[in-house]
């Protein structure tokens, strides 16, 4: 019996190791595309081929597979030199000086469609001393298990900071969900004026958005704002993987709010359809009422032919029903 179970082990071991690689050769960033093509159909042949033999060739060809690919893939380094899609072809950059906070390259593309915008970018001066407050705005495009997530940083002058911990995605390839498990996408914090960035999905895409205002103390907002401007600085020369089970966007909110491990391995986390009804839990959102009523009232409301506007901020907030109700 014991046997058995072993054997079975090893074969679905073996089918592991051999979906992953196949899989992380497809998907990854080797150049020229014909090379990466085809060690995608040279690993898994390679490798069914030596589980054809017995005893030591297959120990050694198999050896052999596995440590070369885990060599290249674990030593295969993310860069910023590649040639990206148009929205992320210019990374914001951030320098700390006392209480003020220079941000260069907000992005803040004017869209007549979602592939056809123009390009622009601004650089701006923010007071610590003035940040008045955090949203966490949910965007759905389908079902209720899956949205995007991303913070909002407000202060007292009027002026939001939106930023999107998102997949850079290279010109050459379309964007893909199961890319995102392997070595695919950098890891990129879109920075950009709520114009750009919310405005692309209210009245652009037409997705379900929901505005929930954060109930964070001061000093953890202050802490949380600091954290993604050293986050946004550091990739600027040091580049990460993005990984959409290890460094999506909402386990890099968290990691940001250096939230505990129990919270990062919530259900909710991965399903990030919840995150908002994650945060009610935790005590994060307004507890006056319960969350079906608090996410129906958070809900922006755009008119019928809206486009964003130089007072998009003040608009949304005000046609939520949550805002109508104070």
């Amino acid at each position: 019996m014991s046997k058995k179970v072993g054997r079975w082990f090893y074969y679905l071991a073996c089918g592991v190791m051999l979906l992953f690689g196949t899989a992380a050769f497809w998907y990854s960033t080797i150049l020229p595309d014909w090379l990466r093509a085809g060690l995608a159909v040279l690993f898994p042949v390679l490798f069914l081929a030596c589980l054809r033999w017995n005893g030591k060739i297959r120990l050694f060809g198999c050896t052999f597979l596995m440590v070369g690919f885990w060599g290249w893939y674990l030593t295969d380094p993310p860069r910023n030199d590649r040639i990206w899609a148009g929205e992320y072809a210019i990374p914001a950059d951030t320098q700390l000086d006392g209480h003020m906070v220079h941000v260069s390259h907000v992005r803040n593309f004017t869209y007549k469609t979602e592939s056809d915008y123009t390009p622009s970018y601004y650089d701006a001066d923010y007071d610590l001393d003035k940040l008045s407050g955090v949203d966490l705005v949910t965007s759905y495009w389908t079902g209720d298990a899956i949205a995007h997530v991303f913070l909002s940083f407000g202060f007292s002058d009027g002026r939001h900071l939106a930023i999107s911990i998102e997949t850079r995605r290279q010109k050459r390839f379309s964007y893909s969900t199961i890319a995102g498990f392997f070595h695919h996408y950098e890891l990129f914090y879109v920075t950009a004026d709520e114009r750009d960035l919310i405005g692309v999905r209210t009245d652009i895409r037409k997705e379900r958005v929901y505005l929930y205002h954060l109930q964070l103390a001061p000093e953890t907002e202050r802490r949380l704002f600091l954290s993604y401007l050293t986050e946004i600085h550091s990739l600027s020369t040091h580049p990460q993987w993005y990984n959409t089970l290890t460094d999506n966007c909402t386990t890099g909110i968290l990691q940001r709010a250096d939230a505990r491990w129990r919270y990062r391995l919530d259900w909710r986390v991965l399903l990030s359809g919840y995150t908002a009804s994650l945060a009610y839990d935790l005590g994060f959102l307004d507890q006056k009422y319960d969350f079906p009523t608090l996410k129906k009232m958070s809900r922006i409301r755009r008119p019928e032919g809206a486009h964003p506007d130089a007072d998009y901020s003040q608009e949304i907030r005000e046609n939520t029903l949550e805002k109508q109700e104070e």
